[in-house]
């Protein structure tokens, strides 16, 4: 199986890879959002729902249910200048993950938009014209931006410089970390970051290490740090509820005991598994490596989330409000 990280683009720190930007988002971080999604991951989490941001470089997808077929087509494999697009027996084409040079010109070539690069390298410039676009919205629902991916914190430098001007503008600025980053890197964000949401997946590091590839040590160091440096930066700790990983009472209660007390934790919110990114796997050319899992019912949710409210409520009753 080709190996996600084998593309990678040098880059300034005016500059980084993306994958998307969301706009009017809900869900992370308060008011609406711009929600900007980062190329590289440090972690290789099994239920992943977002594999196109595993690697740190662009690279090509190919929706085989779009495909015209190379025989009534074909256009891709005449654009492809590596000669790593080639037919199969079964009329449709096929990229070579290893020879692809990531360059788009197939993409640009299908009339069907079977093949799409995924990632392009953008400025601090080209993205803040586009996050202007929906200023009004950030002004009257207390909004702003927030990076996630992937891990936006494996592109600190370009992160820091976006918040930087963003600050600048009076745009409230969030980041959603896994925190499994140097702490230099997590240390220059922070300090222009006016919300961080961070992810504990599992506060038993053997178990985290079998689902995410990852113990958790750094992780919870990091958050340590952060809270000792940044005392008042409020922090949203988030928890991807997975079936047979964390999704008991206990497992939720551990997080919650190691969050409880920290200063500025204000929430522990919990995510519930979905299935929407499975599919993304195979027109990546990648196998999807986690179980099957099944999506987690609203009663166990409501059960779970019961488990979590002890971090708002000890937030409440030192802080108040």
């Amino acid at each position: 199986m080709p190996s996600a990280e084998k593309k990678t683009i040098p880059l300034m720190h005016d500059a980084g890879v993306i994958f998307n930007i969301q706009p009017y988002s809900v869900h992370d971080g308060p008011g609406i959002r711009d929600v900007v999604f980062f190329k590289g991951c440090t972690l290789a989490c099994r239920w992943c729902s977002n594999p196109e941001s595993q690697a740190s470089g662009p690279e090509i997808s190919h929706n085989v249910n779009r495909c015209l077929g190379y025989a009534d087509c074909g256009l891709c494999i005449k654009a492809c200048p590596s000669g790593s697009i080639t037919p199969t027996a079964v009329n449709l084409p096929t990229v070579n993950r290893v020879s692809c040079l990531s360059c788009g010109f197939c993409s640009r070539a299908c009339p069907a938009k079977a093949l799409e690069l995924i990632g392009r390298k953008i400025t601090v410039d080209e993205l803040c014209d586009t996050i202007h676009q929906n200023d009004s919205f950030y002004v009257h629902s207390d909004g702003g931006v927030t990076l996630g991916g992937g891990e936006p914190l494996m592109q600190p430098a370009f992160a820091a410089a976006l918040f930087l001007r963003l600050g600048e503008e009076g745009i409230h600025r969030a980041v959603a970390t896994a925190g499994h980053v140097p702490w230099d890197n997590l240390r220059s964000v922070c300090a222009h970051v006016d919300l961080l949401l961070y992810d504990i997946k599992h506060a038993d590091s053997v178990m985290h290490k079998k689902y995410t590839g990852s113990g958790n040590e750094r992780i919870l160091e990091n958050l340590q740090r952060v809270s000792a440096e940044w005392p008042r930066l409020p922090i949203w700790i988030r928890t991807p509820v997975i079936p047979g990983f964390n999704d008991t009472t206990e497992a939720i209660s551990a997080i919650a005991a190691l969050v409880t007390g920290l200063p500025n934790v204000r929430r522990l919110e919990l995510l519930a598994y979905h299935r929407f990114g499975v599919g993304k796997y195979a027109q990546l050319g990648r196998e999807y490596n986690g179980p099957a899992y099944p999506e987690v019912s609203a009663e166990r949710m409501l059960s779970l989330r019961e488990c979590a409210a002890v971090v708002e409520e000890a937030y409440r009753t030192v802080h108040g409000g």
